[in-house]
């Protein structure tokens, strides 16, 4: 695969403006400097925001990100049982604070 095959994005899922506007930088880096610029400003961007660094890399790579992930949760002895149950709990609560269903 062609650098600029790795910058294709492949699935642009709740991406925001912000996301988008770091999906631009990625790109910019590339056309100055390369592969290495690409890597230096993916590392600042982890380094600066995490959270817009997975949903950015999962625009890149979907399926990478997604198995890592869950590699993680279960090296961690979480289930996805586990996300769905926590986030069942967290629209009750929603739920009963707003006195509102969704």
């Amino acid at each position: 695969m062609s650098e600029a095959e790795d910058l294709a994005i492949q699935d642009t899922t709740g991406l925001t403006d912000a996301d988008w506007a770091e999906i631009n930088k990625l790109r910019n880096a590339h056309k100055k400097g390369g592969a290495k610029a690409v890597g230096r400003a993916m590392q600042q961007l982890a380094k600066d925001d995490p959270v817009r660094y997975v949903r950015v890399i999962g625009a890149f790579y979907p399926d990478m990100i997604r198995e890592e992930i869950k590699d993680s949760m279960a090296e961690r002895g979480i289930t996805e049982e586990d996300i769905r149950e926590i986030l069942q709990n967290a629209e009750q609560e929603l739920e009963s604070v707003s006195g509102t269903k969704h």
